[in-house]
Order: C-alpha cells, then sequence, then structure tokens
C-alpha cells in the first residue's frame, strides 16, 4: 500500500519589525524655515546688529564721518558724572508720575464706566481708543496753543474763575504739567480697553454673591474687581513706565519753539529735558554718536531698573 508523501512545512514568514517614520534632517524643512526667514532677517538687519553696533559704538569717539577712536570707558566714567544726564532722568520720573498716575485712574473709572454701559458700547470704545491712533506731532502742537501764555484756553479758564494766567511753557513746572497733560489723554484710552478686557474676564457670579451679601458698589471694587485686575493693572504699569521714560515726541514738539539756543534742549531751563531727549541732543545736534550710544544704555538701564521697581512693588502687594 503506497503512503501519501509527506510534505516538509516551510516555517512561518518572520514579521519584519515596522518600519519607523523616515529620519528627517533640517535641509528637510526648508520651506518652513523659509516662510518665517522675512521676520528674523528683518530682525538681524534692523534690531540685533543695531543694538550690537551701538554698544560697540558707546566705547568710541565717532562724528558720524571721520574715523572712530577707541575710548574704552570713559564715556561711561563721564556718563556718570555728566549733571545734565542725570537732571533729565529727574525731569523724566517727575512728567512720568505726573502723568502716570492720573492715566490709570482715568483709564480705571473709564473702562468699569464702558463695562457698564448697555448701548453703544462699541462707539465709546472707538472714541477712547482714538487719542492712541491719532498724530502726536498734530496732538502736540494743538496742546501748545492750548497751554499758550497768552492766548491759550488753558489761561482763558484760569481767567474765567478769577485766577492768574500761567506761562506754562516757560516755567519748570508748567512744562511738565503740561506735558504730563499730553502724554495723559494719549494713552488714558488705550490702557482704558486693557482694562475693560480684564474687567469682562471676571466671573459675574461674584458680583452677585457680593451683592447678596450687602457689599456695596465701593466695597465689591476693592475686594473683588482690584484683586483679580491685579495682573492686567501689573501690565499696564510696567508698560506704561517702558513708554513713560522713553517719552521724546512729546517734549520736542511741545518746546521746539521756547529755547532760542537749541531746537531739542525741552524748553527754558532744560526744565522738559527727557532723557530720550537729551540722547537725541547729544547724537544729532552735537554730532556726538559715541557718547550718545553710552547715553542709550545707560536710558537702557534705567529702564530695567524702574520696570523691575514696579513689577516687585505689586507682587508684593499682591502677596500681601
Amino acid at each position: 500500500m503506497a503512503t501519501a508523501p509527506v510534505l516538509e512545512k516551510s516555517p512561518p514568514p518572520v514579521a519584519e519589525p515596522p518600519a519607523g517614520p523616515p529620519k528627517k534632517g533640517i535641509l528637510s524643512h526648508w520651506r518652513l524655515y523659509a516662510a518665517i526667514s522675512p521676520f528674523y532677517l528683518l530682525f538681524l538687519a534692523f534690531g540685533l546688529i543695531p543694538v550690537g553696533f551701538s554698544l560697540y559704538l558707546s566705547f568710541h569717539r565717532w562724528d558720524g564721518l571721520g574715523s572712530m577712536e577707541f575710548a574704552g570707558l570713559s564715556q561711561y566714567r563721564y556718563l556718570i558724572s555728566d549733571s545734565q544726564f542725570w537732571d533729565s532722568i529727574g525731569n523724566t520720573l517727575i512728567i512720568w508720575a505726573l502723568a502716570t498716575i492720573p492715566m490709570i485712574f482715568l483709564a480705571m473709572v473709564t473702562a468699569v464706566m464702558l463695562n457698564s454701559a448697555v448701548r453703544f458700547k462699541n462707539v465709546y470704545r472707538f472714541a477712547f481708543f482714538l487719542p492712541n491712533v491719532t498724530s502726536i506731532v498734530a496732538v502736540a502742537i494743538i496742546f501748545g496753543s492750548v497751554f499758550s501764555t497768552n492766548f491759550g484756553l488753558m489761561n482763558a479758564l484760569l481767567q474765567a474763575v478769577g485766577l492768574d494766567q500761567v506761562a506754562w511753557l516757560n516755567t519748570p513746572w508748567g512744562i511738565k504739567v503740561a506735558i504730563a497733560t499730553l502724554m495723559t489723554w494719549q494713552w488714558t484710552g488705550y490702557n482704558a480697553i486693557i482694562f475693560l478686557a480684564g474687567l469682562q474676564t471676571i466671573p459675574g457670579e461674584l458680583y452677585e454673591a457680593a451683592r447678596m451679601d450687602g457689599a456695596g458698589p465701593v466695597q465689591t471694587f476693592f475686594r473683588i474687581t482690584l484683586p483679580l485686575m491685579r495682573p492686567v493693572l501689573l501690565f499696564v504699569l510696567v508698560i506704561s513706565t517702558v513708554t513713560g521714560l522713553q517719552t521724546f515726541s512729546e517734549p520736542q514738539v511741545l518746546l521746539q519753539t521756547t529755547d532760542n539756543n537749541s531746537s531739542f534742549a525741552g524748553g527754558p531751563g532744560h526744565s522738559g529735558q527727557t532723557m530720550v531727549l537729551y540722547f537725541f541732543q547729544q547724537t544729532f545736534d552735537n554730532n556726538d554718536f559715541g557718547y550718545g550710544a553710552a547715553v542709550a544704555w545707560g536710558i537702557f538701564l534705567v529702564v530695567i531698573i524702574f520696570s523691575i521697581i514696579n513689577w516687585r512693588l505689586v507682587q508684593r502687594r499682591g502677596e500681601d
């Protein structure tokens, strides 16, 4: 009896491990890098390189045309002993305080009113934001007329209530008040919109619970609104510090006709000469680009210091 041949079983195929994703190098993403490269190229050309060159320039003497002369730290030593630079810091801080404190108060009040308004909210927001997008040069010219000694609106109001005229643009404190008023008018609406955005993130249930507990509007503001608005307040304060300490266009345009010696001196007695205005005068009026670069780095240090101080003060109050 014939037996059927035995067929040898072939071993089962070994399953190959799944192939992982192909390795991709940097060059394989060149399209993505090319898409974002314009920003970095512009930042390199108009940001990083000028900053690096200004630092390099601060160690040299240069009038903008001739050859550079290495000066080492001599310009920074002179900057520390430069009384006019310290006066410009004092002027800037006084103007910043006169502008920022009323501005934050008015911006908060405006934001609360806008948050409570029922009709025409968008119209009010546009109206309050409009000063921020208006040409500061045109506004400064108008404010120069408002604070004019002989025909200004401010002196007309003072005379209407029986007070004497004030030479706003010819006295030290008058100059500072005029510049601070212009800055307050310019930035109140902008910060009010920021405060309004913060107010709209506060849950309405908190206010309802406070009213049920018998809390009035003042208690609600100080117990609920202000604590929850602390991060927004910190942001506004830091931004106001950075912008306020870099004040330039306002005194430049407002006071350019009040000093016969220099168009950028900041008024009689340099009472309106801010730090950036002093930098501009040294760099472009005196053609001292090396010392102007040193002044610019001094301004940068002052802005950083006062921004940190403001941040720490607000944070400490939040912890308390």
